[in-house]
């Protein structure tokens, strides 16, 4: 490395974390609050009873239970229903408002990870995507994967090791839901100790970036991004006008991929308002575009190895197929072998024993159609192609506390080591279908 006095450029990055002004959040969920109401296999009953009061719906794979946001005019009559629940959020709006909070900066070790204690702004993750990049310059580029419909960059890095680049991919999405900050986190944190790692002269860092070129592109979704953190901290989809002069706004980018965009009706929506919307073409937010681009020069060139979604929640690592329940890929057997082997080291190295589910997406979760790990694999013909559902399993649901952040983060970092083992793993040769 020339001309980069790592020791400052780290300063620099705590410094920034501990300067950062609290994120200036327009709340509108000041008493609302989220059950966890119980379906037992009976989701239809209690879909039913549901219909009947104002609620939003946060989880789809509902055959246990239905996770729900209830205004305090509606309150009353959820009570009335006679379900029966758990409480997630007593008060949402205070939920947000802690989430947002930088009250502990004064309490955080003056070290660079300390960024990894609090939620940040959009500006402020390019910022720290730059000094990640001005720690590694000579083995790292910012990178554009497009702009989305209000013109911010899906700006990301791109990694490589010795020799240059031009390795196979590995490529990594945050942020595809507006909602999901922690999957930003995450991102950012494996690109962290990549870059640091590397710099460091850590073995295993150096062993997997001499072998493959690293894409990470931390928010996918930077208009929803920002909405969240301005207006409506829930906002899911991007904030595309819909069609025909609709009132509603946004596409859901993980339902407008071009493979099976259109397969299963149960696999998104038509419907503008609703929170799965599809678009009305393949592939017609620009956000999409400028993503499937990237994926398509990064087959025609060295390849895919490794794709992986990051969301969150519900603790998962889903394969693909997403758009059909029954079909299974040839390699469905290495990709569960690798899961379960990377489930166990995420379960080994947390401190709360944090355990994920896997298998195939439309069998484990529920359909999606024009999903990104089933095009990434069947277009971008990527070997291992995964969505990952980041914590938690319903204690809080998208509002994870900041303190949560770094043992997320942390966990994922262990999962991620070992999976880079098994991308060329030989017992994985000529697996079939579990």
């Amino acid at each position: 490395m020339r001309g980069i006095n790592l020791e400052l450029v780290l300063a620099t990055v705590a410094a920034c974390a501990s300067a950062i002004p609290t994120i200036q959040l327009s709340s509108p969920y000041a008493g609302f609050e989220v059950f966890r109401v119980k379906t037992d296999s009976h989701p239809a009953a209690v879909q039913e009873k549901l219909s009947g009061i104002i609620s939003e719906q946060w989880n789809y794979d509902i055959n246990s239970h239905i996770d729900v946001v209830v205004a305090p005019d509606q309150l009353l009559a959820f009570e009335e229903l006679g379900l029966e629940f758990d409480v997630m959020h007593s008060d949402l709006g205070a939920s947000i408002t802690a989430e947002s909070s930088r009250s502990s900066l004064g309490r955080r070790q003056a070290n660079n990870s300390s960024w990894f204690d609090s939620y940040h702004d959009y500006q402020d993750h390019v910022k720290y995507f730059q000094t990640l990049n001005e720690i590694l310059p000579d083995n790292s580029e910012i990178i554009s994967s497009g702009y989305s419909y209000e013109n911010r960059s899906l700006f990301g890095i791109h990694l490589w090791g010795s020799g240059g680049p031009g390795k196979p991919a590995i490529l990594y999405h945050g942020t595809v839901h507006a909602r999901e900050w922690i999957s930003t986190a995450v991102t950012e944190y494996l690109t962290y100790k990549l870059v640091t790692g590397y710099s460091a002269g850590d073995k295993d860092t150096r062993t997997v970036l001499d072998k493959y070129d690293f894409y990470i592109v931390p928010i996918v979704n930077p208009d929803g991004f920002v909405y969240t953190q301005t207006t409506q901290r829930l906002w899911r989809k991007n904030r595309q006008p819909g069609p025909n002069g609709s009132d509603c706004y946004g596409r859901d980018i993980n339902r407008n991929w071009e493979f099976a965009w259109d397969a299963n009706p149960q696999g998104a929506s038509t419907n503008p308002c609703s929170q799965t919307y599809k678009g009305e073409r393949p592939s017609d937010s620009p956000e999409n575009q400028g993503l499937d681009k990237l994926v398509r020069q990064l087959r025609d060139g060295a390849g895919i190895k490794l794709y992986i979604d990051w969301h969150s929640y519900g603790q998962y690592i889903l394969s693909p197929f997403g758009y059909k329940e029954t079909l299974y890929a040839p390699e469905l057997g290495k990709w569960t072998k690798a899961a379960q082997i990377v489930s166990d080291a995420i379960r080994d190295s947390s401190r709360d024993l944090t355990v994920f589910t896997f298998g195939p997406s439309g069998a484990t979760l529920y359909p999606t159609t024009g999903a990104a790990p089933d095009h990434v694999y069947s277009i971008g013909r990527a070997e291992f192609s995964y969505t990952i559902e980041l914590r938690d399993i319903g204690k809080y649901g998208f509002v994870l506390p900041p303190e949560l952040i770094r043992p997320t983060v942390e966990e994922q970092w262990a999962g991620q080591k070992v999976l880079w083992t098994l991308l060329d793993e030989e017992f994985f040769d000529g697996e079939g279908p579990a």
